[in-house]
């Protein structure tokens, strides 16, 4: 377990999904697959039930990444809503998008019907429901546009968990569902293990590379794993410095879930339209209790240390409006990429024929790791798939420019905390759980002190490009704000992009006395 996952842990973890050990040789596959969440055990899946022979590796324990921080809703529904993708990318480009969610859904559903996964996975409606604050002529917009397009949406007035009491305004989305994701996962790795798939816990890899027509990633053991085809599906891509994350912004998001009686609220997804959005769903647990799973507060990744306090919104929000709701059982958050067109980042690596990626879930990353299964098994087969446009990694930013350059400031302002800093005798302070950003002389610290009192310092430069991380507390651990990397208090690189820890510092004499 991750020093993340001690502090703020999902339901979904209370699964193991695969045991498998750390790579101990060298070996050759058909195709690597570097990440075990939703994206890439799904491309894995599909790739061996082609024939395929497939490895897949994952720096901590097969699917432990932010597939078991999700709250799992399967949507056609768009996250950003259609108007806005016609608006940047146009019609086709749409239709496309809607044809390509609603087959990743068809798939999940036959695969683990196939594959006799108990998942807990079903067929409901989705819900996006007008919050009083915002006006109705948003919701006129979005169906005016679904119609337009052949997406079947239709307009209702139904109680929800949005207000309390009384008819509420919302569009409906037939046909969405929702499942048990890493139950899901598990039940994937023991497909992929039937099909003699290799999974690799464990397992950091630090380069990937091209030597006389072979793909070759190598860990960080030294131990190497030879290829034709690499996929990387590490939720923020591991493999490229530059070209997908100017294109992407990280954000993070809350959830909590809770006991209700059952019946009190109908199973289904819900919405609301505002800007962050609350997110509800059910999860099963008894003939006479569910769990509701409610979501939202977010914000950019790195821009804001109260965690805690998010969450107690979150409950507020909820008890306000469920009054019957009882004891929550768990609380978490998680990182989701917003692609600055809204659509995710699938297909071959900007430049590369054999490298693949995905990434830019935008809040709908199992319905995406989904649909990477398909894409990416069919460019790798057949070197083609009739929605490699829509999802195409290698695309240019062309309409959407204001908020391509908004989300670009967060490394300039970032680099400007080089210049500002306290003096580092102030760590001598730091009471458990506590970290802040510290200078010594030129150099910016990353100054924490873990929740068992040990004062750890390293270098305060993301070693992905060089960004100063801040201090997350809730999850204790220092997040990124420019791309999105993680590390641990010790500095060990939890999340994608950065593969290497951060920075050794030498602590000063006087600090050494202290401890």
């Amino acid at each position: 377990m991750n020093v993340r996952d001690e502090y703020t842990r999902s339901l979904w973890m209370d699964v193991s999904v695969a045991d498998a050990p750390a790579l101990s040789r060298t070996v050759g596959v058909d195709v690597v697959v570097i990440g075990s969440g939703i994206a890439g055990l799904s491309v894995a899946y599909e790739l061996a039930c082609h024939g395929r022979s497939v490895a897949v590796l994952d720096r901590g324990g097969i699917g432990s990444g932010m597939t078991a921080r999700t709250t799992a809703h399967l949507a056609t529904a768009l996250d950003d809503g259609y108007g806005e993708l016609v608006r940047v990318r146009g019609p086709d480009c749409a239709r496309h998008y809607y044809q390509s969610v609603e087959a990743a859904i068809d798939r999940a559903e036959a695969i683990q019907r196939d594959e006799h996964i108990d998942c807990d996975f079903r067929r409901v409606d989705g819900y996006w429901v007008q919050a009083p604050e915002t006006p109705a002529s948003e919701l006129d917009e979005e169906l005016a546009c679904c119609r337009k397009l052949g997406i079947p949406a239709e307009n209702c007035a139904e109680p929800t968990v949005f207000h309390s009491g009384g008819l509420v305004r919302s569009l409906r989305f037939a046909r969405q569902a929702r499942l048990h994701p890493t139950r899901y996962l598990a039940g994937l790795a023991g497909a992929l293990q039937r099909r003699g798939a290799q999974l690799y816990a464990d397992t950091c890899v630090e380069s990937i590379r091209q030597e006389r027509g072979d793909m070759i990633v190598t860990t960080a053991s030294g131990y190497e794993v030879h290829a034709a085809d690499v996929v990387v599906a590490t939720n923020s891509p591991v493999n490229v410095q530059v070209a997908i994350h100017t294109k992407q912004a990280p954000y993070r998001t809350y959830a909590l879930a809770a006991k209700i009686p059952a019946g009190t609220l109908k199973d289904a997804l819900y919405w609301d339209t505002l800007d962050p959005y609350h997110y509800v769903r059910l999860q099963p647990l008894s003939a006479d209790e569910d769990l509701v799973i409610i979501g939202g507060e977010d914000h950019k990744s790195g821009e804001a240390d109260d965690g805690a306090q998010r969450l107690a919104a979150l409950e507020r929000w909820a008890r306000e409006r469920l009054p019957a709701l009882r004891e929550v059982t768990h609380r978490w958050s998680g990182q989701v990429l917003e692609p600055s067109d809204f659509v995710g980042f699938i297909g071959r690596s900007p430049g590369e024929e054999h490298l693949f990626i995905v990434s830019g879930d935008s809040g709908q990353g199992i319905t995406n790791g989904l649909v990477a299964g398909m894409l990416i098994a069919d460019l790798v087969m057949t070197g083609a798939s009739p929605w490699e446009e829509v999802y195409a990694p290698a695309r240019k930013i062309q309409k959407n420019i204001g908020e391509f350059i908004s989300e670009n400031i967060t490394p300039l302002k970032n680099f400007a905390e080089y210049l500002t800093a306290s003096e580092i005798a102030g760590v001598e302070y730091l009471r458990p759980g506590e970290g802040r950003l510290v200078r010594s002389g030129l150099k910016k610290i990353a100054a924490c002190r873990d929740r068992n009192g040990h004062l750890h310092l390293h270098s305060a430069s993301c070693t992905h490009l060089g960004c100063v991380v801040h201090w997350n507390a809730l999850e204790q651990c220092w997040d990124c704000p420019c791309h999105g990397s993680q590390f641990a208090p010790d500095g060990t690189a939890l999340n994608g992009p950065a593969v290497s820890p951060l920075g050794d510092i030498d602590k000063p004499a006087n600090l050494e006395a202290a401890e």
